[in-house]
């Protein structure tokens, strides 16, 4: 996001926004995004150990907005949060992608039972109010062709992405029923500042920058050609301001990626040359990534761009830049200061 003046200001000033998960990575960069926007903020947060939620994530901001620590299922604090809502955010899930069946039932619990119940609040207590929810890219398993749209056959290949789904389709059926207004964003690998480092089950960049920060050198699984295109999460806070307030009809789901993408040793090769670390190397997956893992990926973001006006503009150099730098100013300690020095000289450029 650009530090002039942005065009939805007028529309958030002053609104009420409720954002579920909204001290976690993408939640609380939504959550600053909005009072610079004007608008008054409530965030509903439970801090459940391992999905990235840190009072700390919010402090710039702690003053001004709401902070209700509570489950988004819970009958006595919930529904007198959502009565006076403008707009919801509804970013709270369990993060962990796995294909462990041992933590098939927490993921469960968080990403389907307890989304259930916090929509039939919203049906009675928000009736007809934009519900914006994040989901995954994840929802469509192996891509069966590039870049993936939003007609791609939806084939999970963990129960991270089982359970998203279904929560999604919670939302568009309580939409078609008329009890809420939602939009479904599938959202590709999102870095940048507040993103849960040092948490299993975070994906490839979290693993990257948190190998980097602690000065590791990294490892890439399989030959590295795999390709993603990661988006900077001003980028997608964008989409999701942009989700809040579009005028839809047909269209209730979007992919938000970026329209670039690299391959992942090209993606190491940057982080390791940046945190001053010797070049990646490539490594045998080991099993329990092999089967989740889903080759290369990318997004068709021309529905998002037409329907929601939206479109990333960080590329991953400059996004990776933004990230490393703030994670300097950060009391880790270690290298973090000289890394944060040689990113903010600039990192090379990769071929889109």
């Amino acid at each position: 996001m650009t530090h002039h003046r942005h065009p939805l200001q007028e529309i958030y000033r002053g609104r009420h926004a409720v954002i579920t998960g909204g001290l976690g990575f993408i939640g609380s960069n939504l959550a600053l995004a909005l009072r610079a926007l004007g608008a008054r903020v409530t965030v509903i947060d439970n801090l459940v150990s391992g999905c990235g939620g840190a009072l700390a994530n919010v402090k710039e901001i702690a003053r001004d907005i709401h902070v209700q620590l509570a489950d988004i299922a819970d009958r006595e604090s919930i529904p007198p949060l959502l009565r006076s809502a403008g707009v919801i955010f509804n970013l709270a899930s369990e993060i962990s992608h796995s294909a462990d069946p041992a933590e098939a039932s927490r993921d469960l619990q968080l990403n389907v039972s307890s989304q259930l119940s916090f929509l039939q609040h919203c049906a009675i207590h928000a009736p007809g109010k934009r519900v914006v929810y994040t989901s995954t890219r994840q929802v469509y398993g192996p891509p069966r062709y590039l870049p993936v749209d939003e007609r791609h056959p939806v084939d999970p290949v963990d129960f991270n992405g089982v359970h998203k789904q279904a929560a999604a389709q919670y939302h568009l059926l309580l939409t078609r029923m008329g009890s809420i207004d939602a939009v479904v964003l599938n959202l590709t690998n999102i870095y940048g500042p507040r993103m849960a480092l040092g948490i299993s089950g975070q994906g490839f960049l979290a693993h990257f920058l948190t190998q980097a920060l602690n000065g590791s050198p990294l490892r890439v699984y399989g030959d590295g050609r795999q390709k993603r295109d990661p988006l900077f999460v001003g980028d997608a806070v964008d989409a999701i301001l942009h989700a809040g307030v579009a005028p839809l009809s047909m269209h209730r789901v979007f992919n938000i990626g970026h329209a670039e993408s690299w391959e992942l040793r090209q993606i190491a090769e940057l982080v390791s040359e940046a945190a001053l670390l010797p070049p990646p190397r490539l490594c045998p997956f080991p099993e329990s990534r092999r089967i989740i893992d889903i080759g290369s990926y990318s997004t068709d973001t021309r529905l998002a761009h037409s329907v929601l006006g939206w479109h990333a503009e960080t590329r991953f150099p400059e996004g990776l830049r933004q990230t490393l730098r703030y994670y300097g100013r950060q009391p880790h300690g270690g290298p973090v200061t000289e890394l944060e020095r040689h990113a903010t000289a600039g990192a090379p450029d990769i071929p889109a």
